[in-house]
């Protein structure tokens, strides 16, 4: 099982790393999903997430989180085979938390350097994003 401390990490580059690692049957939980970075303009950012917010319809769907780590996890997703039994399973195999869990405080938590490498000077993180959209976190 791997623990990983998003603090720090760019959202797509560690969806990515962690959907690879999902599919070859790992078990990964991610712990501070709302300190997780999304790069970008804030505006920008803003206008992307709440878009995808209002597309849905209140019964029918498609259904966008709004929490931290519920954002993380849709963002996994959607870089998983999700028609394919494979997919289904290799999400069943991940839990996300937005903060560490007393049962996960002793295991080691490992940092991505490709997901930490941040290069663009504008920047926002999840948790920010969250409230922004109308979580309650």
């Amino acid at each position: 099982m791997k623990v990983i401390n998003a603090e720090g990490h760019i959202l797509g580059r560690l969806a990515s790393v962690v959907a690879k690692d999902l599919l070859k049957g790992e078990e990964i939980r991610i712990v501070n999903a709302d300190r997780c970075i999304v790069t970008g303009k804030r505006k920008m950012i803003l206008a992307r997430y709440r878009k995808k917010r209002d597309l849905t319809h209140r019964r029918k769907g498609p259904f966008f989180p709004k929490r931290s780590d519920r954002i993380v996890k849709r963002t996994v997703r959607g870089m998983l085979p999700m028609k394919k039994n494979k997919g289904k399973d290799a999400l069943k195999r991940l839990k996300v938390f937005v903060k560490v869990p007393k049962a996960l405080l002793k295991e080691k938590m490992i940092k991505i350097e490709i997901a930490s490498e941040l290069n663009s000077p504008s920047f926002m993180e999840l948790g920010d994003l969250a409230r922004l959209i109308g979580s309650k976190e």
